[in-house]
């Protein structure tokens, strides 16, 4: 299951003022808050590489890996630091506009099984940097180790610099087959520790196409998966690292009377899951 691991939190400083911060969610009063009138969007490039090198200066003084800047996360960081600029106020999420996971998905086709976000506006890069870096929940995000790519946007409303930092945890892209094997190289270890017979893998059509239902109808209670159950010991679960079986699965690998199994995986973005997640279905008996 995809880990939303989100810092909502909020950086506003003015000039020379000390920086005020306020942690809350999106509120639908956000909607409320003027558009800038004749505004255009107008990227800082320059702005975002900078903020770029000094995330990753304190994260490898920090011992943290490099940050990758990815292209689709700046898209939709963009995004979001325009509608801040026009609404000349910060927030994570308009009303009427995409949530952090559903702006990732969009731009975006990277495997990601966590992700968070940063927001300011502030006077220069170096400024919006080191007050991100003094309020310990943005402080959090800018370091933490899981994270390997980022998506900068900056765009002017006047002097002031709207900034959105979108990170994510990205995950390397393998196939139905690789990931079938990691599951079941899982139920060997299992086996195996349990002083068990390997089970004998044994593939399944109606299995791979009651997952892709899955899949397509976007929840795991399906009529194809209720069918299957009247004939084996079924198990049916969503999960970004799907090597991780769940407990019902390990109930099921513990039973010295199970012989076979049968085991299909489809990775697939869905309203629920809109940055990707894998559905998996095992057969028992």
């Amino acid at each position: 299951m995809l880990r939303a691991l989100i810092t909502v939190a909020l950086v506003l400083s003015t000039g020379a003022m000390p920086a005020q911060v306020a942690v809350k969610p999106a509120s639908a009063k956000d909607s409320d808050r003027p558009v800038v009138a004749n505004a255009q969007p107008s990227y800082d490039t320059e702005a975002e590489q900078q903020l770029l090198q000094l995330a990753n200066q304190a994260r490898a003084r920090a011992g943290a890996p490099l940050l990758h800047f990815d292209e689709g996360l700046t898209i939709a960081a963009r995004m979001h630091a325009d509608v801040m600029a026009r609404r000349d106020h910060l927030s994570h999420q308009f009303e009427g506009e995409l949530s952090l996971h559903h702006r990732m998905a969009e731009f975006s086709s990277l495997h990601l099984d966590h992700a968070g976000e940063n927001v300011a506006v502030d006077l220069t890069p170096e400024q919006a940097h080191q007050r991100l870096m003094q309020s310990p929940p943005h402080r959090e995000n800018l370091l933490d180790a899981s994270y390997n790519v980022i998506g900068i946007g900056v765009v002017h409303n006047g002097a002031r610099l709207f900034v959105v930092q979108d990170f994510g945890h990205s995950l390397p892209e393998v196939s139905s087959g690789e990931t079938e094997e990691s599951i079941v190289n899982s139920l060997i270890r299992q086996r195996h520790a349990a002083g068990l017979p390997v089970l004998a893998q044994k593939p399944d059509a109606a299995l791979r196409q009651a997952v892709c239902a899955m899949a397509q109808e976007d929840r795991l209670a399906t009529r194809a998966m209720h069918d299957l159950a009247q004939r084996y010991s079924v198990v049916s679960y969503t999960n970004m690292h799907p090597e991780i079986l769940p407990q019902a699965a390990n109930r099921l690998v513990g039973d010295r009377h199970v012989k076979n199994v049968s085991v299909s995986a489809c990775y697939a973005r869905t309203a629920t899951y809109p940055t990707g997640v894998y559905w998996v279905g095992l057969l028992f008996y």
